[in-house]
């Protein structure tokens, strides 16, 4: 992976900048110290680790996530899981919907769990290193990118309503009900950024109408193209095409489209 430097004072949406949150995401996979040293690398001087594991018959091992900080900008990446796992679980129908935060509308019960059990870490994180009215960013992969999202709504509808300047996700399910959703959308317009690899298995679940996505969606198209929109047919035929681009295996394409080295290699490509 090509490691570049992260522009701690941008607060505005560009690909350099998803690119540079996109890093933050897949440092989430890392052990501490390699976590540590390319903070420092970055520019962050301080980095606190949250990691809180479980018990069966809970469907996750663990949540892990990671908040640095510098004297411009703080950012807490959440890690992903693996793609098989994250399928098997998230295509179980028997999943309630949860209460979400603040008591508005419903979220995964599952991902609900999984963030509570880090967040209280998090927000003492985020208040400990927000000593110079740094901007605040939350991003993540898979899994993670559904922790991030929620992380940011928690902190905005519960706490002392401190909105994040941005929220950047790469393959991230659906994660909550319409009304959260819609309540998100509101507070978080033109502070999120929700990118999609072509056939990316995991946006396609959990299953509509219980679950939705929030906005704003970036696609990554079957040559690579990030778009800003995309019209329903041509995602379909976009998708068509991303699927029989390997005709020796096209059942792989939403699971190879769900690697976060592929979502880094196209916002690598289109890099300005």
């Amino acid at each position: 992976m090509t490691v570049t430097a992260i522009d701690h004072r941008n607060r505005e949406y560009s690909i350099s900048h998803a690119y540079g949150l996109a890093q933050a995401a897949q440092l989430a996979y890392q052990d501490e110290a390699t976590i540590d040293q390319q903070a420092r690398e970055w520019g962050f001087d301080r980095v606190r680790h949250h990691h809180t594991a479980f018990r069966p018959p809970f469907p996750l091992e663990d949540t892990q996530a990671y908040t640095m900080a510098s004297d411009d900008m703080i950012v807490t990446a959440f890690r992903g899981t693996e793609p098989a796992q994250l399928r098997d679980w998230l295509s179980d129908v028997n999943t309630p919907p949860w209460p979400g935060p603040g008591g508005t509308g419903f979220m995964h019960y599952g991902f609900g769990e999984a963030l509570k059990s880090v967040f209280p870490d998090v927000l003492e994180a985020v208040q400990e290193f927000r000593t110079n009215g740094q901007s605040l960013w939350f991003t993540g992969h898979s899994l993670g990118g559904a922790l991030a999202m929620l992380a940011a709504a928690r902190l905005y509808l519960e706490e002392p309503r401190l909105l994040a300047d941005g929220v950047y996700t790469f393959g991230q399910p659906r994660t909550c009900d319409r009304l959260l959703a819609g309540a998100y959308n509101k507070a978080f317009t033109e502070r999120t950024y929700r990118f999609v690899n072509n056939n990316d298995i995991v946006p396609q679940m959990p299953p509509e109408p219980v679950y939705t996505h929030v906005d704003a969606v970036r696609y990554i198209d079957s040559s690579g193209r990030v778009r800003d929109r995309m019209t329903v047919t041509g995602g379909l035929m976009d998708r068509v095409k991303g699927v029989t681009a390997d005709p020796f295996a096209p059942a792989s394409d939403g699971v190879r489209d769900h690697f976060m080295k592929n979502y880094l290699a196209a916002l690598r490509d289109n890099l300005p």
